[in-house]
């Protein structure tokens, strides 16, 4: 099975030769490996670039652990690129695997013969070395596991890959299986000896159980506000011992880190102003969402608001959870009351305030739905998404743009249907 990966290798064919170092991050197992080894390789060669002058190292292999020093990687590298008459493409994959990293990079920065491609699975990696070390020398590419629209071609039936796709999400590899307790097996076991056991060791955690409660407190909250102190007031109720507020910030810090989890934050719009007390957290992948819970909590309206925000990010939007607060008269009295918009979607000049909505049986419903966006005063576009896969497109008379899941998630050009 071969899925095209086009949106990513284009960006990379793009910054060929730019100067800067391509760092494509992402969580474990979501196909940056094969991004850069086969599908980036592949156009290379196809390019007409001789194989010798595509050099490729693989830190997370054995084979190459006396790599991860960074004397000897850098002794490697120069070996392998000797002739300065000769264009090099360096591709590293899990470059953080390698102590003292940033100085190799540094490096090979300054030779003109050498285009740098690194992979690495931890955003800190980015966030602390590349933007402080590399001064704005690095180019990141955040590689999400599949969007529902690069496997909807793997089925005839697309109600059926919708419905697959909140169940088991986007993982590559997952994908190979053809039933479904092999798919479940895989996710599961994933979790297990590959995420969670990145973090107990990289951060040589002290307390593996509360770190694992935290997850499970978060993949059965997906969409919900919270944050470290409610987190770890849970915990206290629960026995949880040694457990404290910095310990839960720091856990959630981790999880995050690893892109098992992303954090949004609430941004009122009228005020224009981030709250920075409480927050929601999303699953980056459903299914491994759902193989963390045993398949056991499947609530389809947090799958739904889940897979809207992934989508949101997969078309290259930073996204926040809209507050809009109004005004109203209760038993005669002037009270304040907010209205939450699920999200609010923002590239460039563009923003698009999106509420998702499971079912709308009745005109009440509806009309609940929609009141928070007549309490927005811009003109930026409005859309109601429904859990409907016969659903049909329209702006109602406030110029709302009613759309269904499956419509939203397969057309990459829904948020501008008219």
């Amino acid at each position: 099975m071969r899925i095209k990966r086009d949106k990513y290798l284009n960006m990379l064919i793009d910054a060929k030769w730019n100067g800067l170092i391509k760092i494509v991050t992402g969580i474990r197992r979501c196909g940056k490996s094969y991004l850069l080894g086969e599908l980036f390789y592949e156009h290379l060669i196809n390019s007409g670039i001789c194989s010798d002058h595509i050099i490729k190292i693989a830190l997370d292999d054995e084979e190459n652990k006396d790599l991860r020093d960074a004397s000897a990687l850098s002794l490697a590298i120069n070996k392998q690129t000797s002739n300065k008459e000769v264009k090099y493409y360096l591709i590293i994959d899990e470059i953080q695997k390698c102590i003292g990293f940033e100085d190799v990079l540094n490096g090979i920065l300054y030779k003109k013969h050498i285009d740098i491609y690194v992979t690495g699975s931890n955003s800190k990696f980015l966030s602390k070395d590349v933007i402080t070390e590399f001064r704005g020398r690095g180019l990141e590419i955040n590689l999400l596991p599949l969007s529902f629209s690069e496997i909807l071609p793997l089925y005839d039936n697309p109600s059926k890959a919708l419905a697959n796709y909140l169940l088991y999400g986007g993982m590559p590899i997952m994908l190979t299986f053809n039933d479904d307790q092999g798919k479940r097996n895989y996710l599961s076991n994933l979790f297990k000896t590959v995420y969670l056991s990145d973090i107990i060791e990289r951060y040589n955690i002290e307390h593996a159980d509360a770190l694992e409660r935290i997850i499970d407190l978060l993949s059965s909250s997906i969409g919900s506000l919270t944050n470290p102190n409610k987190i770890t007031n849970t915990l206290s109720s629960k026995g949880q011992k040694g457990i404290d507020y910095k310990t839960v910030k720091n856990y959630l810090d981790y999880i995050t880190d690893a892109y098992l989890f992303e954090k949004v934050d609430r941004y009122d719009v009228k005020g224009k102003k981030y709250f920075e007390t409480i927050s929601k957290y999303y699953a980056t992948d459903l299914g491994l969402r759902n193989a963390r819970l045993n398949f056991r909590q499947y609530e389809e309206n947090h799958l739904m608001e889940n897979a809207i925000y992934l989508e949101l990010l997969n078309r290259g939007f930073s996204v926040d959870v809209g507050i809009v607060e109004i005004r109203e008269v209760v038993e005669g009295k002037r009270v304040s009351k907010q209205l939450e918009i699920d999200f609010i979607a923002n590239k460039s000049d563009k923003r698009y305030y999106i509420q998702s909505a499971y079912q709308m049986p009745t005109e009440e419903k509806r009309n609940q739905e929609i009141r928070p966006f007549r309490a927005v005063d811009d003109s930026f576009k409005k859309i109601l998404i429904v859990r409907n896969d016969f659903a049909p497109i329209f702006n109602d008379e406030n110029g709302i743009l009613h759309i269904g899941l499956l419509d939203f998630l397969s057309d990459p050009n829904s948020l501008n249907r008219s």
